[in-house]
């Protein structure tokens, strides 16, 4: 497969304009959708060794089982999702008119709003492209998509793929670096979806604010695990190796620090509950087969400058294996333990697979600690008492949940993901996607005659009528 050369930015907006021409030209209709659709299932399912050889040439190494399920399996179940669901969310919704309105009838009907923008990232570059392409696809758009130039060849496979799949003038693919995404995410699109970091989300919601872009930003941020002191350490062990260690850590979502409410032996006994998950799981990561690296040399300094920090303060660091290799960018999955607000690993977003665990005395202080900081864009409450669950619930706010298990709301196409102030806004998935990415229209239907004939001036004629209207 040939590089993807570098789109010129000024060929940026001759792409959109040719798109914008072809999709109100001919708006696709529900058997256009559900063929594109299904067309995009069929080509991607054939392709799937071909997608993890591409993820695995950008990571230097990444689990070939960890792209068919991240990148491969929720894919396709969400085309799956998309195309069963598709001509029921098509239908005009009746609305109640309340009976001043009488005899009037109301609908609300979902329309392609033109072109989506799709900005993705690197660490799930097929999923993060192709889940919101095809909702965009499904709710009747055309797509123009910037893929990262972090993963090249990751982006070179969506290419190839989706030149495979739909016409040039249907979704078209820029690729480039910094200066490409600033122009791109500064185009009058009709919808724009980024996903990335929280800095970065910052940025391109002020490109696209002169043009009134609507957007749904899929952001970062510190997902915090509460371990209550009911939760065997042993479970909550397991759940929180594989959120955490899944991808190298490399996921938005991940678990990125553990409130453990308990005391120091109760700690301990977690720590050792996960160096049990990690011999299990990779053994000494000397033949780590299963064992994501990193995804770049810039990444792994960033994370090694964590532990760093967290040396200069004097806090115990434990690696979980002997094995950690910058050559072949293999950080060892690694533990801070008891790390203050002032460490670095508590102010910013880890993103690769260094775990602080932090004691907490109580499931207030834990509640507490979550509500000082920004909202998160996942919140992982472990405890089997129900009115504990609840009460984590009711007291904080975060993007999306999943109680005594990481990662696995992201996988539930009828749950909207999304996340919440710092970590995000508007959300998609599902119906979710589809209403975002459509407008919902609206619409009033007056018969030949109607009370509202009679409302206006001289208003003295009609006043019992009004009064009767405000009784």
């Amino acid at each position: 497969m040939d590089a993807t050369p570098e789109t010129a930015v000024a060929d940026l907006a001759p792409t959109l304009a040719h798109l914008r021409d072809a999709w109100q030209a001919r708006k696709p209709g529900p058997a256009q959708r559900r063929d594109d659709l299904a067309r995009l299932r069929d080509a991607l399912k054939r392709r799937l060794p071909e997608m993890a050889d591409a993820i695995a040439a950008d990571f230097g190494h990444r689990s070939r089982h960890e792209s068919v399920i991240a990148d491969g399996m929720t894919v396709l179940t969400e085309l799956d999702h998309l195309r069963r669901h598709l001509r029921g969310w098509m239908k005009p919704r009746r609305v109640g008119t309340g009976w001043r309105f009488w005899p009037a009838r109301a609908e609300v009907r979902s329309e392609p709003v033109g072109v989506v923008g799709v900005i993705s990232p690197w660490n799930y570059a097929v999923n993060l492209a192709l889940i919101p392409l095809a909702t965009a696809i499904a709710a009747g758009n055309h797509v123009f998509l910037k893929p990262s130039e972090h993963t090249p060849r990751s982006a070179d496979f969506l290419r190839s793929l989706l030149a495979e799949v739909f016409p040039a003038d249907r979704v078209a693919v820029a690729t480039g670096g910094a200066e490409v995404a600033a122009a791109f995410a500064a185009l009058p699109l009709d919808h724009l979806v980024f996903t990335g970091s929280t800095a970065v989300g910052r940025k391109v919601m002020a490109a696209a604010a002169p043009n009134l872009t609507p957007l749904t930003l899929e952001l970062g941020g510190k997902s915090p695990a509460i371990v209550c002191d009911d939760m065997p350490v042993e479970r909550a062990a397991a759940r929180l190796a594989t959120g955490k260690w899944f991808n190298g850590g490399q996921t938005c979502i991940a678990p990125d620090y553990v409130l453990l409410v308990g005391d120091a032996a109760r700690r301990d006994a977690l720590v050792q509950a996960l160096r049990d998950e990690v011999a299990a799981r990779y053994g000494d990561l000397s033949d780590a087969g299963d064992y994501t690296r990193i995804i770049n040399d810039a990444q792994f300094a960033r994370l090694q400058g964590y532990l760093e920090d967290a040396r200069a303060r004097g806090l115990d660091i434990v690696a979980l294996t002997s094995t950690h290799d910058p050559a072949t960018r293999l950080f060892a999955p690694t533990l801070v333990l008891e790390p203050g607000d002032d460490a670095t690993v508590m102010q910013e977003e880890i993103f690769g697979p260094i775990l602080p665990i932090r004691s907490v005395d109580s499931l207030d202080a834990a509640i507490a600690h979550v509500n000082a900081n920004d909202r998160p864009l996942a919140l992982y409450p472990f405890s089997h008492d129900r009115a504990s669950v609840e009460r984590i619930l009711h007291h904080t706010l975060a993007g999306g949940v999943t109680v005594n298990d990481t990662l696995l709301h992201f996988g539930i196409n009828a749950l909207p993901f999304g996340g919440v102030g710092a970590s995000g806004m508007g959300a998609y998935h599902g119906r979710a996607g589809f209403d975002a990415m459509s407008k919902q229209l609206p619409i009033l239907w007056q018969p030949r005659r109607a009370g509202s004939d009679l409302l206006k001036p001289p208003y003295a004629k009609v006043a019992k009528f009004i009064d009767f209207l405000v009784r």
